[in-house]
């Protein structure tokens, strides 16, 4: 876990973080499936981010082609996650959180990378 920074913006990193993969993942899905598919992933994907990309609706450019909208949404809760988060925390650098949420799941990976090469 991030040292030296309150818990409580470390678990408001996770939950934007989580927002933010939820959307960038409706996009990847968006290239490949439509979004009436029956495919469980996309559904949930559908369902979870509909709101979200609702909200964002009176900001959301209208030449902005419609795959391309959960992307744009993601943005948002990126910006908010390397500079907003930051500054009201009080740090002079922004990105001094450097997504928790992120470093957490690498180590998760060489924790598993570690163990099945045995090294």
């Amino acid at each position: 876990m991030a040292t030296g920074v309150p818990l409580f913006a470390v678990l408001i990193d996770y939950l934007l973080g989580m927002v933010m993969w939820t959307l960038i993942g409706r996009f990847g899905m968006g290239l490949f499936l439509p979004e009436t598919s029956s495919f469980f992933f996309n559904r949930f994907f559908v369902r979870v981010t509909d709101p979200l990309i609702k909200r964002f609706e009176p900001i959301t450019p209208a030449f902005l082609v419609r795959p391309l909208v959960p992307l744009y949404v993601a943005w948002f809760f990126y910006m908010a996650r390397f500079y907003v988060l930051p500054w009201l925390l009080g740090y002079s650098v922004m990105g001094m959180l450097s997504f928790p949420l992120e470093g957490q799941i690498a180590q998760g990976l060489t924790r598993i990378r570690h163990v099945l090469t045995g090294g």
